[in-house]
């Protein structure tokens, strides 16, 4: 067996721009197993988030599993090209891998409950990429959530674990009879279960609730347009509120049952779902007013057609909405609400502006792709994020929103070529991940810029402001009743 006292971690370079860090460890905290832990470190200068690989050691294993710096060499190569990988996202192989044709691909994961201690992970936001099986590729395309509770349940923890083991037992088989079948297309995934990114379905006694961020009405509303008269699906988010969450499993004779899994030694109050199906075909002969049942890892509510027609004009309005089951004329069983509540504000979690160190949480970003990269002698300097710290919509009569991509290209651009000469002197001293934050209201146009928490030096600064104070002053002449502030992240690499 591998010994965590060898001289680790290693660095390999894997391109100029990519390194990839490997650490022996033995997880004793939480898992016990002992396990190669990788570490990108470059990935975010194409754009993409870093990804971290835990692979369980196999016994008396003495060798690298190098596959897995081709695996990192195909994701810097993809997210060159503009395919980023994301949150419950995947990579499939056509080839065998880590020994084994069925070893499947990756799914991505973004840490929530599990343990990180002992693992060398890069700043936020970061990727865990877990090993699944060929059979279960189906479900990583169609529907990530499902799997990865599976696989919580099958290895006891909560709610999936980060660990990648080699030559298990696939948790999915042949697809078969499953709910899914009848929302999702497994023959050419020509479309999926429709998921509002941030809802989250709550089970408690006798009540269920439904929150559906309102910055997500346009997916509700997709869904609604997409879906026939009698049914209506969603797919739900997993929920950090919950203590627990609906699990399906598949038996040896291919039956899907519904289990759940929980955080260790919470009592459980809140239990997660994983979808929610509508179904207006209850008759009014059945006299009750609303069904509900677990099917799966969701929810299926039977209601009238005329419920059916109240509900779909309650979502199209963005309104809450209220379905009693049980009898006709006695107290409900159970009732279901479903609230439109704050805008979901779960992205870069975590994150830290390089400038100053402050808190990024919530605040949504944008990936840029192909935008042009500013070359001196030996370095270059290329912008990948923007952050929307502030965007406010013109309240002028008649006047356009404002545009901020424009302002964000003009901005970078004034970057780059203000600071392309002194790309030396930024990488000797460490500074290659650079941000700029500009600022635009009422009384103050201006701009920050720093690295590594700490302001960029002065002979960077005075180029900063002869290239970008023009720039700013003349958006706010332009859209004056606009308040803006963006914050632009560039990363200095080698040519």
């Amino acid at each position: 067996m591998i010994r965590a006292e060898r001289d680790l971690p290693w660095s390999f370079l894997i391109n100029k721009n990519l390194m990839v860090i490997v650490k022996v460890f033995k997880l004793d905290c939480c898992v016990g197993r002992t396990c190669w832990i990788f570490t990108s470190q470059g990935l975010s200068t194409v754009g993409q988030e870093e990804v971290v690989v835990v692979l369980e050691a196999l016994p008396d294993e003495a060798a690298l599993p190098k596959d897995i710096f081709l695996f990192y060499h195909h994701l810097f190569a993809e997210a060159a090209k503009g395919n980023f990988v994301t949150e419950l996202g995947h990579t499939l192989f056509s080839v065998p891998f880590l020994g084994s044709k069925e070893h499947g691909g990756f799914l991505y994961l973004r840490p929530t409950f599990q343990c990180l201690h002992n693992m060398a992970c890069p700043p936020q936001p970061f990727l865990v990429a877990v090993l699944i099986q060929k059979w279960e590729a189906p479900w990583a395309k169609v529907f990530p959530l499902r799997l990865l509770l599976r696989l919580g349940a099958e290895f006891r923890y909560y709610p999936c674990p980060l660990v990648s083991v080699r030559h298990r037992k696939p948790v999915f088989y042949e697809v078969g009879h499953t709910i899914i079948n009848l929302l999702a297309d497994f023959r050419n995934f020509a479309y999926v279960l429709p998921t509002v990114h941030g809802m989250h379905i709550h089970m408690e006694e006798q009540q269920t609730s439904v929150l559906i961020p309102r910055n997500r009405f346009n997916q509700v509303l997709k869904a609604i347009n997409n879906s026939n008269d009698h049914v209506l699906a969603l797919g739900a988010s997993f929920s950090r509120e919950a203590d627990s969450h609906l699990v399906c499993m598949q038996n040896e004779d291919g039956q899907y049952q519904t289990q759940a899994i929980n955080i260790q030694n919470r009592p459980r109050q809140v239990t997660g779902a994983s979808f929610i199906v509508f179904n207006g075909a209850l008759k009014t002969s059945s006299g009750v007013t609303a069904k509900s049942s677990i099917v799966e890892d969701g929810l299926m509510f039977q209601i009238s057609p005329d419920s059916m027609t109240a509900l779909r004009a309650a979502l199209r309005q963005m309104q809450h909405f209220k379905i009693e089951c049980g009898p006709v004329g006695e107290p409900p069983d159970e009732v279901l609400n479903l609230r439109w509540v704050e805008d979901d504000r779960s992205h870069n979690l975590g994150v830290r502006s390089v400038i100053d160190d402050r808190p990024l949480d919530g605040i949504p970003s944008i990936r840029v792709h192909s935008g042009t990269d500013f070359i001196g002698e030996t370095k270059l300097i290329r912008w990948t994020e923007v952050y929307l710290i502030k965007v406010t919509e013109s309240t002028r009569a008649g006047s356009e929103p404002p545009d901020c991509s424009r302002l964000a290209e003009q901005v970078a651009r004034g970057t780059c070529v203000a600071l392309t000469p002194h790309l030396p002197l930024l990488a000797e001293s460490d500074r290659t991940r650079l941000g700029l934050r500009a600022t635009i209201n009422n009384d103050t146009v201006g701009y920050e810029a720093g690295s590594n928490g700490e302001p960029l030096p002065p002979a960077c600064m005075n180029l900063l402001d002869s290239e970008l104070v023009p720039v700013l002053h003349r958006y706010a002449a332009e859209v004056p009743d606009s308040p803006i502030c963006l914050e632009l992240l560039f990363h200095v690499i080698d040519r």
